[in-house]
């Protein structure tokens, strides 16, 4: 009785790295895992993109590009999720342009994961102007392809370009905030997932805290 599945690709696979047999590695685990998931049939893949390791941002969103093209195919009943980053360092996805860039260069169609605490790190202000960032989310990539959302805190400032996720309330996003988010029109209809440093009772008390804040 629960919602879509969200399966979260290795965080230590990078399809961009600088080193080619790092790249083999992440396109011969997408597709093991991409195989797994054809026994689950109708759900997510959630990918990091990539750190481009200092080949530059060109480079990497073509590699990444290269390595979705190389796992996907056309008769998969799972669609891959690219998730938004904070964009720590060289890596990608911190910019919606940058995830544009990827999805245009794939043959086959690929969905986003919006994670909160990654976007406010990395400079949207989903606080103060949530309307403005999705309006700019849905210029650039198109609110049509976003699929899920990793509802999170941050332990980290505004634009920090860090990652560094809080319990739900607990960080400088705030619980008012994630009451907007979550009742939002373009966004309640999503399945939203909690990826908070918690064990199973905190999880459960994020949860309610989260069904009291929700307007039906």
């Amino acid at each position: 009785g629960f919602g879509p599945l969200v399966a979260h690709a290795p965080y230590t696979i990078n399809p961009c790295s600088k080193e080619p047999r790092t790249r083999e590695f992440a396109v011969q685990t997408m597709a093991d895992d991409l195989d797994r998931l054809e026994h689950l049939p109708g759900n997510y893949y959630n990918l990091h993109p990539g750190s481009h390791t200092g080949q530059g941002t060109e480079t990497g969103i073509r590699q990444i590009a290269q390595a979705l093209n190389a796992v996907l195919r056309p008769e998969q009943r799972t669609t891959v999720l690219l998730e938004t980053m904070a964009g720590k360092g060289t890596e990608l996805g911190g910019q919606f342009r940058e995830l544009r860039e990827i999805m245009d260069r794939v043959a086959l169609p690929v969905g986003v994961c919006l994670d909160t605490c990654h976007v406010w790190d990395g400079g949207y202000d989903i606080v103060n102007d949530l309307d403005g960032v999705l309006t700019e989310f849905d210029r650039i990539i198109g609110l049509d392809h976003l699929k899920a959302i990793h509802l999170n805190d941050s332990l980290m400032p505004f634009a920090s370009r860090k990652d560094r996720h809080a319990r739900i309330g607990e960080g400088t996003i705030g619980l008012e905030a994630i009451a907007r988010i979550i009742n939002h029109p373009a966004l309640r209809h999503l399945p939203f997932y909690l990826e908070t440093p918690n064990e199973l009772p905190g999880y459960a008390h994020e949860i309610s805290v989260l069904r009291a804040a929700w307007i039906e």
